[in-house]
């Protein structure tokens, strides 16, 4: 039996379109289900760990909606056994993207449904989880500006999420302060005198396709660090057309990091993300749980399909 999850606000409605056709299919191929729409995290989270006890023969958790329904769902789907699997329905997407989802949506129901579980990690703030990445300092800013903006809504119905962020950039950059901030990687200690940002990822990419740690795996027990830092505000500009590559990361004013624990201390107080959700500030601690969770995947030399359309 598989359960699916709805977020009904997901993708400005998209999350229901998405839905139907899964349910179609469903249908076609007789294959039994249940599902919920929900309407806020805390019903999600609370729904899908009843569901999880109250049965023990599910195949797969199918989320249909963005990284935020998926982060408000990780306290139940950490450690259940049961994996999950992602339906493309948000802004951002970047769970989707680092587990190679397609945005199609047959396509990804076909890998909940022939595709392979992979064990995958997780990062711990404070016993806070996150899935994809946490993001501290201006990138954090633009995220919550972005989801706090009415153009988020705007280029959802377009079907242009990445724009939302690109055009959230802008609306940071005037007021954004740099500020000093110290990272320790596994104890050895980085001091930054100006610094605008440091990303600590478990996927590649974030804010809609950003691809901050281009050499992040999900399932390698550690966690990629990007800090920006020491740069003027035009400089910061031009570096995210080359992040949108991952060519950034051998300018001199970007450090990359890897390791197991990350502590972040900063000389004014930092929002940070998880999964673009507020979940802490700095000061704050940052630990890999390796293979804390289960994923579906598509299966080795299945064609990719993340450029189609849904």
């Amino acid at each position: 039996m598989y359960l699916f999850v709805i977020n009904a606000k997901s993708g400005n409605g998209g999350a229901r379109r998405v839905w139907d056709k899964i349910r179609t299919v469903l249908h076609k191929r007789n294959i039994p289900y249940e599902y919920t729409f929900t309407q806020s995290p805390e019903e999600a989270q609370a729904y899908l760990k009843e569901r999880l006890t109250e049965r023990a023969d599910w195949l797969a958790v199918g989320v249909v909606g963005g990284d935020g329904t998926i982060h408000s769902l990780l306290p139940a789907m950490q450690n259940s056994g049961v994996p999950l699997a992602v339906f493309p329905a948000g802004s951002g997407n970047d769970t989707a993207r680092g587990f190679s989802i397609p945005r199609n949506t047959e396509a990804a129901l076909d890998v909940m449904l022939k595709g392979r579980a992979r064990s995958a990690d997780l990062i711990s703030i404070s016993g806070r989880n996150t899935l994809t990445a946490l993001a501290v300092g201006f990138d954090a800013e633009v995220a919550n500006n972005v989801n706090k903006s009415y153009y988020k809504k705007l280029c959802n119905w377009l079907g242009m999420g990445r724009l939302a962020y690109i055009i959230g950039i802008f609306h940071t950059l005037i007021s954004f302060r740099p500020s000093a901030l110290t990272v320790s990687c596994d104890g050895e200690e980085h001091s930054f005198s100006s610094a605008w940002l440091a990303a600590v990822n478990n996927v590649t990419t974030y804010g809609g396709g950003l691809a901050i740690c281009p050499e992040a795996r999900t399932d390698d027990g550690l966690l990629d660090i990007c800090i920006v830092h020491n740069c003027s505000r035009l400089k910061l500009l031009l570096l995210f057309p080359t992040v949108l590559f991952g060519k950034h990361t051998r300018l001199s004013f970007v450090t990359m990091l890897r390791g197991q624990e990350i502590t972040v201390h900063s000389s004014l107080p930092r929002l940070a993300l998880g999964d673009g959700e507020p979940v802490a500030s700095t000061p704050l601690t940052a630990s890999a749980l390796p293979g804390a969770m289960q994923v579906m995947a598509p299966s080795s030399g299945s064609r990719s399909l993340l450029g189609a359309e849904s």
